[in-house]
């Protein structure tokens, strides 16, 4: 029988002014991430307030000065926050600095000086992290995503699995997350992923999904930490499901520059 992996309550924390959600289970490996909440941008409704989507129809300017915030929160400029336009596929980019347009799903890098970013409204932002090496990764989870395989090719861009560890963030939940039999019959081999409801349809567990495959690809229940807070409603994170358009929350990663300089010492 499998392990549970730890559940994590995330703290509002503020971060260069901003209030966000800190990700505290991955400082002492020497990275520094947060979950962002809809709160703290300049967007109007319905991308209210800290929307960092520049696809859902938000006025450009608005998503740009909200980007440069949560930024400003990372402690980089807004050219080495690095967003890619993600297209619910496996794609994987690595990164050693800023970046023009580029269509992926997931992130790596090995570099102090760039925060990575994924957006998502619903979907599961995964962080993945090196115990032993510099490196790290955020991949954007949605179904189509796991079934295209998004994270065992996240996996496989560090040299051994067992050294990684990995968080879910805010995700949609089960109650929340209403599906067809063509979607389900794709997670039928998950334990648990899915129970029927009383539609005739199903209820999918997305962050369920992405520790069965975290494990699946080679990660310890111990080195997996699964976020408690969900997107359902649409109150503190986005959800597409609660409200069409909406705007994007990101996972927000970078090498802490403490990690950074101990590690210029060696």
């Amino acid at each position: 029988m499998p392990g549970v992996p730890v559940t994590l309550t995330l703290e509002p924390r503020v971060h260069g002014g901003l209030t966000v959600f800190a990700v505290d289970a991955v400082a002492r490996l020497g990275v520094d991430a947060f979950v962002t909440s809809r709160d703290g941008g300049v967007s109007c409704a319905p991308y209210d307030t800290l929307n960092l989507g520049d696809h859902v129809g938000d006025d450009p300017e608005a998503v740009r000065e909200n980007r440069r915030r949560v930024a400003r929160a990372a402690g980089v400029d807004l050219e080495h926050l690095v967003i890619v336009n993600q297209v619910h596929g496996r794609g994987v980019v690595s990164v050693a600095g800023p970046i023009g347009p580029t269509s992926a799903d997931a992130i790596v890098s090995d570099a102090s000086d760039v925060a990575l970013a994924v957006l998502v409204a619903d979907c599961a932002p995964v962080l993945v992290v090196d115990a032993a090496s510099s490196r790290f990764a955020v991949a954007h989870a949605g179904w189509r995503g796991l079934v295209a395989g998004v994270l065992g090719e996240v996996v496989s861009r560090f040299d051994d699995p067992s050294t990684l560890h990995a968080v879910v963030g805010p995700t949609i939940s089960p109650v929340g997350y209403q599906v067809g039999a063509e979607v389900a019959e794709h997670f039928r081999d998950v334990a648990d992923a899915l129970a029927p409801d009383d539609e005739g349809r199903w209820r999918l567990d997305v962050a369920g999904v992405v520790v069965h495959q975290l494990r699946a690809a080679g990660i310890g229940d111990g080195h997996i930490v699964r976020v408690a807070q969900s997107t359902d409603g649409g109150h503190t994170f986005f959800s597409d499901r609660a409200s069409r358009p909406c705007g994007r929350n990101a996972l927000v990663a970078r090498r802490s520059m403490s990690a950074a300089m101990h590690e210029g010492r060696q």
